[in-house]
């Protein structure tokens, strides 16, 4: 399934009131919102039509959060749905969640594409090829190692895959203290060390099992319902072991990338 056909999956599926995308482009990805949201990206160039309420900022998404209030384009509200696919590089795409997870709620839903590249020449940091994923997936490990407590939730999309991270918790300030040391170690020379389990989808799931799965209606419940995190976070993930069993699992892959514990 492309990864756009599995978007819209996800759109319809979670039905959020608000949404959030780091990443226009061409307006592809943000023409499937039909709630209030924000696009931000410095170069965009739409080729689709968005809807009325979308609002758009022609900046970086570090300029974009410096901002006194950057959820004022929604009113206030947390996005229920970001898209994080700005620029592919582990340090930035890394910034990027932090600040998103800061301004979301823990039953927000936070999309990255360009997480499983076909051939370690597409995971290159400088770019070389047309689809281009960069060396995002090190984010897959440096979840798992520093925010445990999120769940990670690898999909089989085309062409590089996405990753569905779940049970935010936006008073988190560990990998906020922590980027400048990841960075540092995570955002080697090329070329990159792409673990095999990555290159092979191992751990992928198939996009209609995603989409057909039973913690959606979890998130939704929850976020109609006020459910605090304690609760929430721990039923989430019952409901996601319960859809997928082993295969969503914490275990770090192979020592790959030299990150600080």
């Amino acid at each position: 399934m492309d990864y756009l056909k599995f978007l819209e999956g996800v759109h319809a599926t979670l039905a959020p009131s608000a949404y959030l995308e780091i990443g226009v482009r061409f307006g592809a990805s943000l023409a499937l919102a039909k709630a209030p949201s924000i696009g931000i990206d410095p170069a965009y160039e739409l080729r689709k039509a968005v809807c009325d309420d979308a609002a758009l900022f022609r900046e970086t998404s570090d300029a974009y959060f410096a901002r006194s209030d950057p959820l004022a384009p929604l009113g206030g509200a947390r996005p229920d749905l970001a898209f994080i696919d700005g620029m592919h590089l582990v340090e930035y795409a890394l910034r990027d969640f932090v600040n998103v997870e800061r301004h979301s709620r823990w039953s927000t839903v936070v999309v990255f594409d360009d997480v499983l590249p076909r051939r370690p020449v597409e995971a290159a940091r400088e770019r070389r090829t047309k689809a281009w994923a960069g060396d995002v997936y090190k984010l897959v490990e440096i979840f798992r190692r520093h925010r445990p407590d999120l769940l990670c939730i690898q999909v089989d999309t085309s062409p590089t895959g996405v990753l569905l991270v779940l049970g935010l918790d936006p008073e988190s300030r560990t990998l906020a203290e922590r980027h400048e040391r990841i960075a540092e170690k995570a955002a080697l020379p090329d070329p990159q060390d792409v673990p095999r389990e990555l290159i092979e989808r191992r751990a992928a799931l198939e996009p209609q099992a995603v989409l057909d799965a039973s913690f959606w209606e979890t998130l939704r419940e929850a976020r109609a319902g006020g459910v605090a995190r304690a609760d929430g976070a721990k039923a989430l993930r019952k409901a996601v072991r319960d859809d997928f069993g082993r295969r969503v699992s914490r275990r770090p892959l192979r020592a790959a990338l030299p990150l600080p514990v």
